[in-house]
C-alpha cells in the first residue's frame, strides 16, 4: 500500500541514518589510514640516521688506505650492506664505483614490467601524499656526467665538511637515500657518496596499509550487516504501524488489525501495544458516537413524527375538544424534544467539561443535605418522601475531591430515577457515610439512594447505565424521561475516580439501591 506523501519521512530514512551513524564511525577509524604517512616519516627518519652512520663509518675505513685498498673496501662494504658507493677525488672526479668494480648489490625496479596491483599501490601512495600534503620528492635519475658536481649532496658536504643525506624516489616510487661525507679530515680531500634503495620502507608501509584496509573492510561489512539488522528490527515494525495508522485514518478497513508485537519487550513493543490499545479505544469511541447519533436520531424521530401528525390534524379537526387534545399532544412533544435536546447536549459535552474542571475538597454529606432540602421545598411525583441520613458525628467527615455542580447533578439524577419508580407516598432514603480503609483498598465515601419501587432485575442492572435505555413504570407518561440520567451520572462518577453501581437493598425489602463510591479526600486519624 502506498504511503501518502504527508506521511512519508522527510530527509533521510531511519535505515539510512542508522547506516550513516555506523559508517561515519568507521570512516573516522579509516582516517588513521592516512596517518600511516607519519609511520613512513618515522621510518625514513631512522634510515636517515642509519645512512649517515653507514657513510661516516665507510669513510673512516677508507681514510688513509691506498686506492687499491679503497676499491677493495668499496666492493666489500657495498656487497655486505647492499649499498652503492662512489669515491670522488678532490677535483670531483669519480675515482671508484662499487657497481663498476663488482656486480651491483641491488637494482632499481622498472615499473613498466610490474603487475597492475603495484601500479594501484603507487597510485594510492600518490593519493595519500596529496591528501596529507606531503612535500614533493625529487625523482632519482643517474646524471649523464658522473662527476661530483652533479650531486648536490656532495657539493654541500664538501662545503660544510659534514655528512649530507638526500631523499629521492626511484622509478617504482621506492625511497633512494644518498649520503655524502668527506673522507678524512682534509676538507679538500676525497668525498664518499653512499646510496641505498630502501624498498623495505615502502613495503612496510604498504603492508600496514593493507592490513588496516582489510580490518576496516571487515568491520565495515559487519557494521553494515548489523546496521541493516538493527534497521529491520526497528523500521519494519514502525512501517507496519504506519500502514495500519493510514488504514485507520482513511477508514477503508473497518477491522484493521494493528500489530501488537507481543514477543517484543522493548520500546517498539510497548509502542505497538500502546498504539493498538489507542486504536481500539478510538474505535470504541467511534462506535459509541455512531451509536449515540443513531439513538439521538431515533429518540428525536418519535416526538417529531407525533408533533407533525398533531399539527397536520389540526387543520382538519373542527371539534374544539379534539383540537385541545391535539394541541396538548403537540405541546407535550415540544417539551419532550426540548428535554431530549437538553439531555443530549449535556451528555455530549460532559466529558470535555469534566476534563477542564477544577476539583476541590468538599463535604458530600453537606452537598446531599442541600439537594434533599431543595427537593423537599417542591412537590414530588406521587408525594414521595425523601429522607436523608447523615453520617454519625464520631465518624470521618465524608470529604471528597470533586466538582460540586457535577456531583449535585449525579444526586439529582439518582433522586429523579428513585422518585419515578416509587409508589404513591413511598419513601426515598439517601444515606452518606465513610468507609474506612480495608486490606488492599483505600478509604472511600459512600452515598446511597434507596427507593421502594419494583427494583431493577439483575439482567437489567448493566443496561440501565446505557444511553437512552429506559425501563419505565407502565403508569408513567411516555417520553417523560430521556434515558440519559443514569448514563450521565455514571460518567460523572468515573470522572471523579469513583463508580456507580446497583445493589440489592440491605434490608431485603423491595426496591432499588444505587450506590455512589468516591475516594476519601480527608486525613485519617491515628
Amino acid at each position: 500500500m502506498l504511503v501518502p506523501r504527508a506521511l512519508r519521512p522527510r530527509g533521510l530514512s531511519l535505515t539510512a541514518r542508522i547506516l550513516a551513524v555506523n559508517v561515519i564511525a568507521l570512516a573516522l577509524l579509516a582516517g588513521s589510514f592516512f596517518y600511516l604517512d607519519s609511520y613512513r616519516s618515522q621510518l625514513l627518519g631512522e634510515r636517515f640516521k642509519l645512512a649517515r652512520a653507514e657513510a661516516e663509518i665507510a669513510a673512516d675505513a677508507l681514510d688513509g688506505a691506498s686506492l687499491a685498498q679503497q676499491k677493495t673496501l668499496l666492493v666489500r662494504i657495498g656487497q655486505e650492506q647492499r649499498l652503492r658507493l662512489r669515491l670522488y677525488d678532490r677535483e670531483g672526479r669519480l675515482v671508484a664505483d662499487s657497481f663498476a668494480l663488482a656486480p651491483p648489490s641491488f637494482a632499481l625496479v622498472d615499473p613498466t614490467g610490474e603487475p597492475w596491483y603495484q601500479h594501484a599501490a603507487r597510485l594510492l601512495d600518490r593519493g595519500v601524499d596529496f591528501i596529507v600534503g606531503a612535500p614533493p620528492v625529487e625523482r632519482y635519475a643517474e646524471p649523464a656526467d658522473p662527476g661530483a658536481g652533479n650531486w648536490p649532496e656532495v657539493v654541500r658536504a664538501r662545503a660544510a665538511h659534514s655528512t649530507q643525506v638526500y631523499l629521492r624516489y626511484a622509478p617504482d616510487r621506492t625511497p633512494v637515500l644518498t649520503a655524502a661525507t668527506p673522507v678524512g679530515s682534509d676538507s679538500d680531500g676525497q668525498m664518499l657518496l653512499a646510496m641505498r634503495n630502501a624498498v623495505d620502507i615502502t613495503q612496510a608501509v604498504r603492508d600496514a596499509r593493507q592490513t588496516l584496509v582489510i580490518i576496516i573492510g571487515l568491520a565495515l561489512m559487519l557494521s553494515v550487516q548489523l546496521s541493516l539488522f538493527l534497521a529491520r528490527t526497528i523500521v519494519q515494525p514502525l512501517r507496519a504501524l504506519v500502514r495500519a495508522a493510514v488504514r485507520v485514518r482513511l477508514g477503508r478497513d473497518r477491522e484493521v488489525v494493528v500489530p501488537r508485537l507481543p514477543d517484543r519487550g522493548d520500546e517498539i513493543g510497548l509502542l505497538a501495544r500502546a498504539f493498538s490499545d489507542m486504536t481500539m479505544a478510538l474505535r470504541h469511541r467511534i462506535d459509541a458516537v455512531e451509536s449515540f447519533a443513531a439513538d439521538v436520531a431515533h429518540e428525536l424521530k418519535n416526538p417529531l413524527a407525533s408533533l407533525a401528525s398533531a399539527i397536520e390534524s389540526l387543520d382538519r379537526v373542527e371539534d374544539a375538544t379534539l383540537r385541545r387534545q391535539l394541541t396538548a399532544i403537540a405541546t407535550h412533544d415540544v417539551q419532550r424534544i426540548d428535554r431530549l435536546i437538553t439531555e443530549i447536549a449535556d451528555a455530549s459535552r460532559i466529558d470535555a467539561e469534566l476534563s477542564r474542571a477544577t476539583f476541590v475538597r468538599l463535604d458530600l454529606g453537606g452537598l446531599a443535605a442541600q439537594v434533599v432540602g431543595a427537593r423537599g421545598a417542591r412537590e414530588t411525583r406521587g408525594g414521595a418522601v425523601i429522607r436523608l441520613r447523615q453520617p454519625d458525628p464520631g465518624t470521618y467527615a465524608p470529604l471528597v475531591l470533586g466538582d460540586a455542580m457535577r456531583l449535585e447533578r449525579v444526586l439529582e439524577n439518582l433522586l429523579d430515577n428513585a422518585v419515578s419508580f416509587s409508589p404513591p407516598g413511598g419513601a426515598v432514603d439517601v444515606a452518606v457515610w465513610t468507609q474506612g480503609p480495608r486490606e488492599g483498598e483505600d478509604a472511600r465515601v459512600m452515598l446511597s439512594v434507596t427507593d421502594e419501587g419494583p427494583g431493577i432485575p439483575q439482567a437489567e442492572r448493566g443496561k440501565v447505565f446505557e444511553r437512552f435505555h429506559s425501563v419505565r413504570p407502565a403508569e408513567e407518561a411516555f417520553g417523560a424521561h430521556s434515558g440519559l440520567g443514569l448514563a450521565i451520572a455514571r460518567t460523572i462518577a468515573e470522572a471523579h475516580d469513583g463508580r456507580l453501581a446497583i445493589i440489592d437493598r440491605p434490608d431485603g425489602a423491595h426496591g432499588a439501591c444505587l450506590v455512589l463510591t468516591l475516594p476519601y479526600a480527608g486525613e485519617l486519624r491515628a
